[in-house]
């Protein structure tokens, strides 16, 4: 697979990486651990460099798994994880707040290495920015982690064009990581014309649309409302649902053309975008992984990224892409 590069500090990965935060729960079912280690190395063996995962998934279950799956091939793929949630380490129950003051994050580092199996973390972001701790703060404790060799690279997770613009002065930041999709648009606003600016790379994450832009799910689609994020997702609605499936239309008419499917047409768009652009769709089955990782050979002409980006334009998609408790968590 080509590579791409994060940050001005040359942070090589695959085009397109893998996302591991539902291969220890959060989407209906509950997956088997070997079989998800046998996603996770065959993704590396199609070519894929690039995993994410935070201590938050589980918590702790999910860095526990990629270090497990991934320790056969330290040194040639790239692990990024997070910080950021207050989480009681000895009931691993987060507590639904979100924490970066420097003390804590220098105490969750280790925990991260210990169970990442590695002694440097290549990418560590900071979850969702904390409103109680100056940004700049957080840059320079992680600048304090790379100096002491515990991380290589800063990353940001749902911030604000300004507060990256803060943090990126006190520790250069190599990548932000958003929701960004043919159903959320918001961050060619303001934050992608930031990282263009400032050398950052962008990492979208839910690039499918948490599954809906695969065109696998319906207004009669239902979600476990005790294990399915997507449960308390006002845009999966079933009315919200019906009215949105005018953007998977215009997926599987492109798709139709090109002898690709409605996914592989939603990430060869992204991917299209900018070169600093790395998506990371998730998935726990091989053939969807296969699917995914086939994105990377659909070629979108100028005229037809033109016509996608043009068509969803004039689509009002219907519904929030978090509840409203959700939302008031980001930086956005």
């Amino acid at each position: 697979m080509d590579k791409r590069t994060l940050g001005a500090g040359g942070l090589e990965v695959s085009a397109i990486g893998l996302g591991c935060m539902s291969m220890t729960g959060g989407y209906s079912d509950r997956p088997d651990r070997q079989e998800m280690i046998s996603v996770i190395r065959t993704a590396v063996e199609r070519g894929v460099t690039f995993f994410d995962t935070a201590e938050i998934y589980g918590p702790y279950a999910n860095e526990e798994l990629v270090g497990e799956a991934l320790a056969p091939y330290q040194g040639q793929v790239v692990i990024a994880t997070k910080f950021g949630w207050d989480i009681d380490p000895v009931e691993r129950k987060p507590s639904g707040r979100v924490t970066s003051r420097p003390e804590v994050i220098k105490q969750v580092v280790d925990g991260s290495l210990q169970r990442l199996g590695v002694e440097t973390i290549d990418l560590y972001y900071q979850h969702r920015v904390d409103p109680e701790v100056p940004i700049e703060d957080v840059a320079g404790t992680i600048k304090e982690l790379i100096e002491t060799g515990k991380v290589k690279h800063f990353g940001m997770s749902e911030a604000a064009a300004g507060t990256i613009r803060r943090a990126h002065a006190v520790q250069p930041v190599t990548a932000v990581q958003s929701e960004y999709s043919l159903w959320w648009r918001r961050p060619e606003e303001d934050v992608l014309p930031a990282c263009e600016e400032l050398g950052i790379g962008f990492v979208p994450f839910s690039p499918l649309g948490k599954g809906f832009l695969t065109g696998t799910i319906t207004a009669s689609t239902s979600f476990d409302a005790s294990n399915d994020i997507r449960s308390t997702i006002p845009r999966f609605s079933p009315g919200a649902l019906q009215h949105n499936q005018a953007v998977v239309d215009l997926l599987a008419a492109i798709a139709q053309r090109k002898g690709a499917t409605p996914a592989q047409i939603a990430i060869a768009w992204l991917l299209a975008r900018k070169p600093w652009i790395v998506p990371i769709p998730g998935t726990r089955k091989p053939h969807r992984l296969e699917e995914n990782l086939g994105a990377a050979d659909v070629e979108l002409s100028a005229n037809e990224l033109t016509e996608i980006t043009d068509a969803a334009s004039k689509i009002s998609v219907q519904g929030g892409r978090y509840n409203e408790a959700a939302e008031s968590m980001t930086n956005l």
